[in-house]
Order: C-alpha cells, then sequence, then structure tokens
C-alpha cells in the first residue's frame, strides 16, 4: 500500500490517562483504525481485550498552571511506542498490559503538550469535564512484521510522522486500578506528516 499524503488521516486510538500520588501520569490504549486496513485490528468484537494493536508511553511528569475555568497540564517531550498483540492481552485494569507482544514503532514527541481541562460549575465548585491536546511526534523506530498473511512498515505509511488531535472526558470518574488515583479515557485522531522534501 502506498504511503499516505502529508494530513491524510493516519490513525483513531481510544485509551486512559493513569495518574499516580506522586503526580506522574502515562497513557495507554488501542487503535480503532491503521493505515494497513488488510489487517484484522480486533480478534472478535471491538475492545481492549481483542485488540491486535495498542500503544503505551513511558511515564511522565506534567506542570499545572491555571487561566480561569481553564486548567492546563504542560506535558514535557517523551516517547510512546506501538504494539502489536498477535493474541490479545490488553486490559484497562493492568495499564502494563497495553505494552505487550512485538514492540512495531516508536515515536517522539517534538515539544511539549499542552492539555486544556475545560471546567463547568457543578453546584458550589468548578469540576473539569472535558480535556483536549494536541502534539506531534516523530517516528523514531520502526520495525517490519508480518500479521494475518502481509508484510507491513509503519515508517512506509506515516513518513516522518504524525499530528494528534486529543479529546478526553473527565467526568464521570472512571475508577482507578490499584496503585493510580486517577484515569482519563480518551481518544485520538492522527494525521501523517508525510515525508520530508
Amino acid at each position: 500500500m502506498p504511503s499516505l499524503l502529508p494530513a491524510e488521516l493516519a490513525w483513531y486510538a481510544t485509551g486512559r490517562f493513569y495518574g499516580t500520588a506522586d503526580g506522574r501520569l502515562a497513557d495507554c490504549g488501542y487503535f480503532l483504525h491503521l493505515p494497513f486496513p488488510e489487517a484484522p485490528l480486533f480478534d472478535g468484537p471491538p475492545g481492549e481485550t481483542r485488540a491486535h494493536f495498542t500503544f503505551a508511553a513511558k511515564p511522565f511528569e506534567a506542570t499545572g498552571l491555571v487561566n480561569g475555568a481553564l486548567a492546563l497540564d504542560l506535558d514535557p517531550v517523551g516517547e510512546f511506542s506501538l504494539y502489536l498483540q498477535r493474541r490479545p492481552a490488553a486490559n484497562f485494569d493492568d495499564p502494563a498490559s497495553f505494552a505487550r507482544g512485538d514492540c512495531i514503532a516508536t515515536f517522539r514527541r517534538t515539544s511539549l503538550v499542552v492539555d486544556t481541562a475545560v471546567g463547568a460549575a457543578l453546584g458550589p465548585t468548578t469540576e473539569q469535564v472535558l480535556v483536549t491536546n494536541v502534539f506531534s511526534a516523530r517516528l523514531i523506530a520502526s520495525y517490519p512484521f508480518e500479521f494475518s498473511g502481509g508484510r507491513h512498515d509503519l515508517a512506509q505509511h506515516l513518513g516522518a510522522g504524525i499530528t494528534q488531535f486529543g479529546t478526553a472526558a473527565a467526568m464521570p470518574i472512571v475508577p482507578p486500578p490499584a496503585g493510580y488515583t486517577r484515569v482519563l479515557p480518551f481518544t485520538g485522531s492522527a494525521i501523517a506528516l508525510g515525508r520530508p522534501s
């Protein structure tokens, strides 16, 4: 399959941000669309426990600031990797399970990420209800792999990397698994950067 054009849709992903008591964050999840449609994304009905393609970020620490009803988190430059789980085993109750299988690519964010949380007056307090962000990430490693009778390589499709637009829901609250204090479900839509000219 030919490479994507610059700004052409590269993937849809969904996942969760996990926060710990010491202020560290990480995110992980799975893909709803990738640029090799002949490869099955799920082993059965869609969902994290049946996803063949997952992702996980290295944990990081964010700094925050407030501008009225907006709460901003500044995420530093960091890395995340994509995985092929030939036998799907990911589960949102076990964030580490998304980083299992064959690593097929690693990306590095090109700058800090500004997560903007929008607040709403809920009774006497203001609560965060929606979080958005946009970031670009360069593809720093891609590992060709064979799956479902085909050979695939993200570098051939994406070129230099992606720009992703994300939306997270802060309400209602999702109960965190053991070891975490906060969970935010999110979805991300990424477009290809294309190849440098």
